[in-house]
């Protein structure tokens, strides 16, 4: 058998190879490149007062082993408390890049870790309050001890709002191709249970309603 290269295994050969050339020219190029710088507003500046919700108390901040895990750009917890006496508990951790390793943390993983039971796992929607499109959020029910509390949590960044963790990190890898784009988001709501579930879920997914409408301004489409 001959080993010289017909014309047609050539040709394959050389297009193949310019292929790996255009190829590592664009993986070059998209790295020089790097993310896209998007403005946005710092989570400190978000709103004090949103419809009948008013922050009680000052912003409180993890300790210092507790944000070397989240590594998140920019976070927000803070207090709010409804005219009618309701309260909710709200968190955004920012992440303005996700290629360097840090990227947002499930509240699956950490709460137990801090001594927290989850039972109840199901979905509801969230309608923004500006008329966005509705989105799905994760529900828990979660307890320490005595104090038992009403949970929903998604993941927001780049025009996207998803309860799925595994979806979310598709779209960020395809946004980090296409958009050169992986910044994001994980938005949580918690209040407390008292009498009624049906109550705390409905607090949750009306304040959800009320935060998400201004999201945007802080973790931008």
């Amino acid at each position: 058998m001959s080993l010289a290269q017909t014309p047609n295994s050539s040709w394959r050969f050389a297009l193949l190879l310019a292929l790996i050339l255009v190829g590592g020219i664009g993986v070059n190029a998209w790295e020089y490149a790097g993310e896209k710088k998007v403005p946005r507003s710092e989570l400190k500046d978000f709103p004090r007062k949103l419809a009948t919700w008013e922050q009680f108390g000052v912003d409180e901040r993890f300790d210092a082993e507790t944000e070397s895990v989240l590594r998140a750009d920019d976070y927000l917890l803070r207090n709010y408390r409804a005219g009618d006496g309701r309260v909710a508990s709200f968190y955004v951790g920012y992440y303005a890049t996700q290629r360097n390793g840090a990227t947002y943390h499930s509240p699956l993983n950490c709460l137990p870790g801090a001594g927290w039971t989850m039972s109840e796992p199901a979905r509801l929607v969230v309608t923004p309050a500006d008329g966005r499109p509705a989105f799905e959020a994760n529900r828990y029910l979660i307890q320490n001890g005595p104090e038992k509390q009403l949970m929903i949590y998604w993941y927001q960044g780049r025009g996207r709002a998803v309860a799925s963790e595994y979806w979310g990190k598709a779209y960020t890898v395809l946004d980090s191709l296409r958009r050169r784009r992986s910044d994001g988001s994980m938005v949580r709501v918690t209040v407390p249970v008292g009498a009624s579930e049906a109550a705390a879920i409905d607090t949750a997914r009306g304040f959800a309603a009320d935060v998400s409408a201004v999201l945007p301004a802080f973790v931008p489409d």
